[in-house]
Formats: C-alpha cells, structure tokens, sequence
C-alpha cells in the first residue's frame, strides 16, 4: 500500500519558533565562549598565584579543572549541536511534513541504503523445502536468471533442500577478472555499450588499482550490474501491433495509477531509482496518468531499449523502458490506463520486466510514494 505524505503550511507564529530557538542557541553559544575566555584568564590568574606558593596545589587543581571541562564537553557538547542542526533545518524550510523523523539524517538514509544490497557482499542461501528459483529470487529482490547464472543452473536445473546458492547483491553478473581485461571488454562479453560500462565503475561496490584509469587485478571480483550471460536465451510472445489511438485534449491529474501488472523484483534506492515491475508471462503496459508521448522507440544505444516517456505537463514525465513493443507514436496524447506497449527484455536487460520511472525537475522521484 502506497505510503501518503501530508503536507500542510504551519501558522507563521509556530515558524518563528524555531527561528527563535536557533537564535537563543546562538546567543547561549556566544554567550559560553566569552565565559570560558573569562575563564581561561581567570585559571591564568590563580595559576600564576599557585606557582608564587611553589605550586603546592597548582597540579591538583589543573588536573580537576580539565577533568571538569573535558566532562562537560563530552557529554553535553554533540546534544547541544545536533538539536542545533536539526534547529537550522526546520527553520529554513518553512514547510513541514507530518510524520518527519528529524533524527535521521542524510548518512542514516544512506547506510539503510546499503544495508538492503547486503554491503555489496554476496550471500550463502541454503535451500529450503519448497523453496524454487523463483521464490528464493523474489526473497533477495533479484531476477532468477541472476541466481542461475552465478550458481550454474539453467531454467530446467532442479535444486534440492540443503543446497547451497550463491545470492549476488544486484541483478546481473559477477565476473572473475582475467589478465588483460579492461572493464569495457569484460561490459562487452555480458552486453553492454563501451559507453555502458559507467555502471561498472558507479556500482559502489567494485575495486580498481586506480581509480582514475579504473586498472583492475588478475582474479579480482566484479560485479557488472544488469549485465548478461553470453548467448542467454531472451523469449517474448509475438504480439499484434495496435496503435493507441490519440486520446485528444489531456491533462496530468498528479496521480499515478499502477503502469503494469506483476510484482517488484527491484524497488527504489540510491542505487536504483526506479521500480521494476516483472511478469514472466508479459502484458500491456498501462499510462500512469495522461499527457503527452515524447518519446516513443529504440531512440538510441541506450540500457532502456524499447522505451516512451511521457510529459504530463504538470511537472512530471514517466518514463517504461524495456518494452518488447511499442504502440503509440511521438506527439500523440493518451489518457490514464491507455495502452502504451507490451512488457519485455530489450535493452540492458536480464529477463521480462518493466522499467518504470517518475522525474520532476530533473530528479527521480520514489514510485512508491505515487502509485495507487
């Protein structure tokens, strides 16, 4: 179930509190650091007279002054800024969400972030009874064709309770680098463009010599994300090609109907911002919402194969890639729930699925928080 966030404009008398808040924290800071430079002299002072009586308690009182200081630093000091962040944050944004969680911040995000591709690390998965390809896929959020290929199987492999299987972080292919092999040969063997294996080097996860001309080590590890085996079998059904027809005058609602039916094999992250919808028996592939086809094709080299994007002229476009058909045309307008194309694998693609996006302002956005 899509997760709504609310959001409303508070009364200007509660903005100013935090605006008044960050200011007493000002003040108090200013405030603490004259006193302790009073302080200092003040310790200067009594130091100098300790000495005169040939330091009988000079070390004594040093001692229990740092201790004090250091005592006071340590245990107050990270509250006191890190209320303070969170002061400065609320009031220079002026609108707040219901339900914000001001204790996590951008690095907790980003460690939640790793933690669902298990740290880049691959995992031992001992089959259980009743346990398929498949359903151990959708466990770890992978194609089965990942599974298969790194442990060795093929579609008609029987696996068997107490079997050990290697699981990979992401979907595509871990390769065993051999002398030689630069990261566009190793791209190329598993079916991307030279201009495609950025996504080797962007994986967070894979280690270079050096990282400015990406130098790799004999029987090092690679993971090449959506990467696939050479001569991997790709089936799609044939289907009749049925252009929508033009839905006429349109205009984007803002909300966004599911574009295709099956279940999600890759959500949202900092990795993948996007959702992968997959179906193994295919289907049409939906409108989210209405508005104007901008692209609509194999346009380019580009991972996204067949593919249309959608501008909703309300500040939003969609984007469904991997199309094994397409069928409207640039330029034409469609309604929510229009038929756009057929689910497939073309592209940078490991199995039938579809690719879908949501950009505003030249960002992808979470599909979760959209779709109904």
């Amino acid at each position: 179930m899509a997760q709504i966030t609310i959001r409303f404009r508070l009364p200007k008398f509660f903005l100013e509190i935090p605006i008044f808040l960050s200011f007493i924290r000002r003040y108090v800071r200013l405030r603490g650091y004259r006193f302790f430079s009073r302080f200092e002299v003040g310790k200067d002072f009594l130091v100098d007279i300790l000495y005169q009586k040939r330091g009988r308690y000079a070390r004594p009182f040093l001692h229990f002054g740092t201790i004090s200081l250091l005592f006071f630093v340590i245990t107050f000091g990270p509250i006191i800024f890190a209320q303070s962040d969170n002061l400065d944050q609320e009031a220079g944004g002026g609108v707040l969400a219901l339900g914000t969680d001001f204790t996590t911040d951008f690095y907790t995000l980003q460690a939640e972030e790793v933690r669902q591709y298990r740290g880049g690390e691959t995992t031992t998965h001992i089959v259980q009874d009743g346990e398929t390809i498949a359903s151990i896929a959708a466990r770890y959020g992978l194609e089965s064709s990942t599974i298969l290929w790194e442990n060795n199987l093929t579609a008609s492999s029987k696996i068997k309770p107490g079997q050990e299987l290697v699981i990979l972080p992401v979907d595509g292919v871990r390769h065993k680098v051999k002398k030689g092999e630069t990261i566009y040969t190793i791209g190329k063997k598993y079916g991307l463009e030279d201009t495609q294996a950025q996504v080797i080097v962007d994986y967070p996860f894979n280690e270079f010599l050096n990282d400015e001309t990406f130098e790799l080590a004999t029987g090092q590890f690679l993971m090449v994300p959506g990467g696939v085996m050479p001569n991997a079998p790709v089936t799609t059904r044939p289907v009749a090609v049925v252009i929508t027809p033009d839905a006429g005058a349109v205009s984007g609602t803002g909300s966004f109907v599911w574009p295709a039916a099956g279940r999600i094999t890759q959500g949202y992250s900092f990795y993948h911002k996007a959702f992968d919808i997959a179906n193994k028996s295919g289907g049409p592939i939906l409108a989210a919402d209405s508005g104007t086809v901008v692209i609509a094709g194999w346009v380019d080299n580009s991972g996204y194969g067949n593919r249309v994007m959608i501008d909703h002229g309300n500040g939003y476009v969609t984007l469904y890639g991997h199309m094994s058909v397409v069928q409207v045309r640039p330029g034409q307008r469609v309604n929510r729930g229009d038929v756009l194309g057929q689910m497939g694998s073309t592209g940078r693609s490991t199995g039938t699925h579809l690719h879908f996006e949501i950009r505003s302002g030249g960002g992808l956005l979470n599909p979760g928080n959209f779709l109904k």
